[in-house]
């Protein structure tokens, strides 16, 4: 999610040419994100194309083979993304996926920001922010310069009623309950202070990445868990675009704020366009038709290589902030332990799991299916964040050997019958299903790899193409998925994921579960992490947790694929990056990209007017985000794609 600067405010990104540096591939071996997970592929295959329309065309959608032009001052600048991910719901009680969350980012404040530059901590709602001697109160001064789009003052009882509805449960803990599990209480004594207790003391206090929502709009929703906040435009917020139009799978549409208290942004619109084909968005981009596509979750080796040598298009590489998994259904159930779903009873078995992890080559995958642009997955945070990464040990690790594979399977009374096919002792062959993203190539590429290299060890793979893999997903109806996640600076979000406090309280209802993982162990050390303030034991716990992951065979991180895309730049003059020397454009913890983004004719209209422009290249596979004290959250799987 985002954050910002512990004392003070946003620091905002310096203008810098749009350079052209030469790629540099991630290095391939032992070195090993992309968050995926049942929904977590970073679905957005963003179009770069900051293009104008006229008032002739029936729509700003209008998909007509026309190369945008650079219009006079006086045009509507419009910059088209686009993207391949569904937005899951509007509502931010209720949004995983990350192109929700990432509209969310667009149109509301957080209290906190993540400097571009560097992650730290930095100003948003809030101005200050500082702790009590015992830890237990925090104190934050909400700024007196932001208003609603409707003209209303935002004041510190919108964020003391945003926390306290997530608090409720009443239907709004789907998506930030993680948040809020250690408050004890918030309340505003006055418009511009906000104090929240806590129970205990939490490191995550300047990373708390809820969208504040105005009260007096949201107080009267009947109904919160069914509200999805996509009926009634413009939607009331305080970010930098104010979300202005949305259609199904087609199209979201937001406008810029005039009165944003850091500068409007430099585009008038800001489109999402929805692509259910990755390569005709490639096509869009080629003709001019959208500014800027990021893949899903980046390009492919190929529809960067087709792009590389195109005029007015730029390709950016940079280390990602996602990893690509495969997570096994550990048995569904519910907080109060009710099992449900179908999932293969054979992977309850830990030897099972390890056997199917023990036969897949990553390395091979990074090769044939990234192409190099991606780095050997192991931990469950990228290298980006170097603070957490961590890698097994040469003892530890499950390195690529079908022969231990086939005596783990062996041990585990699955043995080859006359056919090669591995029974179990009930006589039924060991068949498995694995959810695949219908949208995303390279599930498909790994799961053929799968198919033949559990193949032959015995055992049967389906795998299963979908649109939505949530429905079945939080059905507990699959036996593998192919998993991911966007990870923040702060690893809070992403571990939170896998305690027990985030499974469902009924069944097959959405929760914050990623993958039904419940143990008292690893929820042990989930607490002890949160309430440790020393950055380098913190980190040592963390490491602990991805090391308790890793040996549980419940999660298999195969790959930390690059942060692959690509802009027109007859359309976007300049963008920042994040991090800004070499980072991503989509999918950032913060609204720097499309903020700050200046149209290739037009003029800065920011306060300083300030942007950062693309840099190509990766200077460093690994680079260091997390600067200060302050650590920042991470954020989302999607439940269908990509949570953020």
């Amino acid at each position: 999610m985002d954050t910002q600067d512990q004392h003070g405010r946003a620091p905002v990104p310096a203008v810098l040419a749009v350079l052209a540096v030469p790629k540099t591939t991630a290095p391939r071996r032992p070195c090993g994100p992309r968050p995926r997970r049942r929904h977590l592929r970073l679905a957005l295959a963003g179009s770069a194309a900051a293009f104008t329309l006229t008032a002739g065309l029936a729509t700003p959608l209008n998909p007509a083979p026309q190369q945008a032009e650079a219009k006079g001052d006086g045009d509507k600048k419009v910059l088209t993304v686009a993207v391949a991910q569904s937005v899951d719901s509007l509502s931010p009680f209720l949004a995983q996926r990350l192109l929700s969350t990432s509209i969310h980012r667009l149109t509301y404040e957080y209290l906190t920001n993540y400097d571009a530059k560097d992650n730290k901590a930095i100003a948003g709602f809030a101005t200050e922010w500082k702790p009590s001697a015992d830890k237990l109160t925090w104190t934050y001064t909400i700024r007196g310069d932001s208003k609603w789009s409707d003209g209303k003052q935002a004041t510190a009882e919108d964020a003391a009623w945003t926390f306290n509805k997530v608090m409720s449960k009443e239907g709004t803990a789907t998506a930030n309950s993680n948040f809020v599990t250690n408050f004890k209480k918030v309340t505003a004594p006055s418009p511009t202070k906000l104090v929240i207790e806590l129970k205990k003391p939490q490191a995550t206090m300047a990373a708390l990445d809820v969208p504040i929502l105005p009260k007096h709009v949201w107080e009267k929703v009947d109904d919160i868990s069914k509200f999805n906040n996509d009926k009634d435009f413009p939607v009331v917020g305080n970010g930098p675009f104010i979300l202005t139009d949305y259609k199904v799978d087609q199209y979201v549409r937001l406008k810029a704020n005039k009165g944003f208290w850091r500068g409007a942004p430099k585009f008038d619109e800001l489109v999402f366009k929805t692509y259910k084909d990755q390569d005709a968005a490639v096509s869009a981009l080629r003709k001019g038709e959208v500014s800027f596509v990021a893949g899903q979750p980046a390009l492919t080796p190929a529809q960067a290589k087709s792009l590389e040598n195109v005029e007015n298009v730029k390709v950016n590489e940079g280390p990602g902030r996602r990893f690509f998994a495969i997570a096994t259904n550990p048995g569904a159930k519910t907080r109060d332990g009710k099992k449900f779903g179908d999932g293969h009873p054979a992977l309850l078995d830990k030897k099972v799991r390890q056997a199917l992890f023990l036969s897949v080559d990553r390395e091979a995958l990074v090769d044939k299916v990234f192409q190099g642009n991606a780095v050997v997955g192991a931990g469950y945070i990228p290298p980006r964040f170097s603070q957490y990464a961590w890698k097994p040990s040469a003892e530890q690790e499950l390195t690529y050997d079908p022969k231990k594979a086939a005596r783990l399977l062996d041990e585990a009374g699955y043995e080859k019958n006359g056919d090669g096919k591995r029974v179990g002792k009930d006589g039924k062959p060991l068949d498995l299903r694995i959810l695949c993203h219908a949208t995303d190539p390279n599930d498909k590429a790994v799961g053929k790899y799968l198919k033949e290299w559990w193949g032959d060890l015995g055992i049967g793979l389906k795998v299963d193409c979908l649109d939505d893999v949530s429905v079945p997903w939080y059905a507990g109806e699959y036996d593998l998925a192919f998993d991911g996640w966007s990870v923040n600076p702060d690893p809070d979000f992403v571990l939170g994921i896998h305690t027990c406090a985030a499974l469902p309280v009924k069944a097959k209802e959405s929760a914050a579960t990623d993958n039904f993982i419940c143990d008292k162990k690893f929820d042990e050390l989930y607490e002890k992490q949160l309430a440790e303030y020393d950055p380098d034991k913190r980190a040592a716990i963390v490491k602990r947790m991805q090391s308790w992951l890793y040996d549980s065979g419940y999660m298999n991180v195969l790959a930390y694929p690059n942060a692959v895309e690509a802009y027109r730049t007859d359309q976007i003059k300049s963008i920042t990056t994040m991090p800004k020397d070499a980072g991503n454009i989509y999918g950032q913890d913060g609204y720097w990209s499309w903020w700050s983004a200046v149209p290739a004719d037009g003029k800065s209209s920011s306060k300083d007017g300030s942007s950062t422009g693309v840099i190509i290249g990766i200077a460093a596979a690994a680079v260091v985000l997390v600067g200060g004290g302050v650590l920042f959250a991470l954020r989302r799987r999607s439940t269908a794609e990509d949570r953020e």
